[in-house]
């Protein structure tokens, strides 16, 4: 013999009908993230009439309908000679360490030598290198110019770069 499914309780009298067309199940996409919020009635340990919400979010695979905005158009010639550029110039160990102390902060060229265990004329000619290939950026203080990583996306891809080499070396594990 089976047991009877307990029912939930209805709606205290009086509220309003926008309210429980609001209670129902609301779903929105946003940034191609399928978020469901259901809103269900539970009793509370009072006796009275209480709202449970749970919320679900749902990540799916965006469709062939993508934009050009999205990234999933193939890149172009031009981005492709870039990112080549880009990483020929990492392919260098003392510009891969150069962009590895850059990262942190801004250095002048005396302290990068020091830093890479390298002869000036060589971390300049370096330095110059990575600055034509958009890597590092400049600023000028007094007679001093000063190197910087360029933004985010190169800090992470010299992070990102030598993390993985470490995996290799290392053979720790991959992760995502």
């Amino acid at each position: 013999m089976t047991e009877p499914v307990p029912q939930r309780p209805p709606p205290p009298a009086g509220r309003p009908v926008a309210v429980a067309v609001v209670m129902g199940v609301i779903m929105a996409v946003v940034m191609g993230v399928l978020v469901v919020v259901t809103v269900h009635w539970c009793p509370l340990a009072v006796g009275g009439a209480g709202i449970l919400l749970a919320g679900y979010v749902l990540m799916y695979a965006r469709d062939n309908a993508a934009t050009a905005s999205d990234g999933q158009l193939p890149p172009s010639a031009a981005q492709v000679d870039a990112a080549v550029t880009a990483l020929r110039m990492l392919a260098d160990p003392t510009r891969l360490r150069l962009l590895w102390v850059l990262r942190d902060g801004e250095h002048d060229v005396t302290t990068l030598t020091a830093a890479v265990r390298a002869a000036r004329p060589a971390v300049s000619q370096h330095l110059g290198k990575l600055l034509l290939a958009g890597l590092v950026s400049t600023r000028r203080d007094g007679r001093r110019v000063l190197y910087r990583a360029r933004g985010g996306h190169v800090r992470r891809l010299v992070t990102e770069v030598l993390h993985a080499a470490d995996h290799h070396v290392t053979g720790a594990p991959e992760h995502e």
